[in-house]
């Protein structure tokens, strides 16, 4: 009898056992939150003096996106992107940002745009449901149109981490505006802007044949925007 008891003590003891909480899961997600502050990418030099970037931002979370905003116009600068190459316009919030981009996409006057804004996770589904369909709504704005669109846009749990993400040297928009450049020089490399094949790894390359004569004739005024 008693050891019928022991073991039926055991088996209710292990499923017990396994679903209890353990310290270092706590502290593990903790450190797991506060990551990702600083910035972990390298860049070498650019040269974005002829690169037209386009740059979308929210007035939802104003301060906070003016600051990655001035952050990104500061990764242009120290790309040689001039003042005159820089568009910047406005949308009220996240969701309106893929949208926006693409009109500029197709207007043909940017090599590159940046979409920037912030989310906060509050107590709804709301959080999640946008910040899915603005990364998804970018990305694809980028796929069809050829113009490469920066996600900027911070998707935090608090308030502390857009400040931590957006302030001082852990600005993120500096990488957001150096990524542009990098990209836009890709692009127009792979695209033969200026004249210039390069085979993107693939060798000596030509310009694509469409079957239509000239079909990106060069723009008669240089604008940069609407």
């Amino acid at each position: 009898m008693i050891q019928r008891f022991g073991l039926l003590v055991a088996l209710l003891a292990s499923p017990v056992c396994s679903f209890a909480p353990q310290l270092t899961t706590v502290h593990s997600r903790s450190s797991a939150l506060e990551m990702g502050a600083e910035s972990e990418v390298s860049f070498s030099t650019l040269d974005g003096s002829a690169v037209r970037v386009g740059i979308i931002r929210t007035r939802w979370n104003d301060a906070d996106v003016t600051r990655l905003v001035e952050g990104a116009r500061k990764g242009l600068t120290e790309c040689k992107v001039t003042d005159e190459n820089i568009f910047e316009t406005e949308v009220p919030g996240a969701f309106e940002l893929p949208y926006a981009a693409k009109l500029l996409a197709m207007s043909g006057t940017v090599d590159v745009v940046i979409c920037a804004g912030v989310l906060v996770k509050g107590d709804t589904m709301h959080f999640e449901y946008i910040a899915d369909a603005v990364s998804k709504g970018i990305m694809n704005v980028g796929m069809s149109t050829n113009v490469p669109c920066i996600f900027g846009v911070l998707t935090c749990l608090t308030d502390d981490q857009v400040k931590a993400r957006s302030t001082g040297d852990s600005n993120h928009g500096v990488d957001w505006g150096k990524t542009a450049v990098e990209m836009a020089l890709l692009k127009n490399e792979a695209m033969g802007v200026g004249g210039k094949m390069s085979g993107m790894g693939f060798g000596q390359s030509a310009p694509l044949k469409s079957g239509v004569e000239n079909p990106m004739p060069p723009a008669k005024e240089k604008k940069v925007g609407f």
